[in-house]
């Protein structure tokens, strides 16, 4: 069984408010919060956050005991999560749960030579056509990146992944052999890459 740890996340007053609402809201008051990360996407990660029945608490769950909140961590999260605080979008109609972690970024170097190409040179380019490019990983010298907004299903996007997005990588980083597309063009999920695991 995993110990407690209170420093491994905190929740802000107005995040406390909201779970504290939803759970009188649902007659469940000693329900428990879950965070875990998902996966990556680009610099970010994807998180899932949801209540639950105290009893789901897994044996290898770190955790959390703040005041009034109990907090139940995904164990392979923990250690992208110190010092994390769950917080309240505003952007979002009614308020919902946000994660501020300062963990967030590339720990590959590789990885985030790639990413300022992508920021400084790639991205502004194809925004002009609506388009942006997030990399989901670098692996053994190889950037997988997904292309969004304009760029997906545009009839140009092998001009611009082998004449742009590549030649550009490659001049900044040429420890990078290859760069692939991993968008589903006609729309839907890829099935040909899978993230390795973290």
């Amino acid at each position: 069984m995993a110990g407690m740890d209170d420093k491994l996340l905190n929740v802000s007053s107005a995040a406390f408010e909201k779970i504290d609402s939803v759970r009188r809201s649902n007659s469940f008051p000693d329900a428990c919060l879950r965070v875990a990360i998902r996966g990556q996407q680009g610099t970010r990660f994807d998180y899932q956050i949801a209540l639950e029945d105290p009893r789901d608490r897994r044996d290898d769950d770190q955790v959390v005991e703040l005041p009034k909140l109990t907090i139940h961590v995904d164990p392979r999260s923990a250690q992208h999560l110190a010092g994390a605080i769950v917080d309240v979008d505003p952007s979002v109609p009614g308020g919902a749960l946000k994660i501020l972690n300062p963990n967030e970024g590339w720990a590959d170097p590789l990885a985030q030579r790639v990413q300022q190409v992508l920021d400084t040179q790639v991205n502004p380019g194809v925004a002009a056509h609506g388009g942006f490019v997030s990399l989901l990983e670098v692996k053994d010298n190889v950037a997988y990146i997904q292309l969004g907004g304009g760029c997906q299903g545009c009839a140009q996007v092998d001009v611009t992944l082998k004449q742009g997005i590549e030649v550009a990588i490659q001049r900044q980083v040429p420890e990078i052999v290859a760069v692939r597309d991993t968008t589903d063009h006609a729309a839907g999920t890829n099935p040909y890459f899978e993230a390795s695991k973290k």
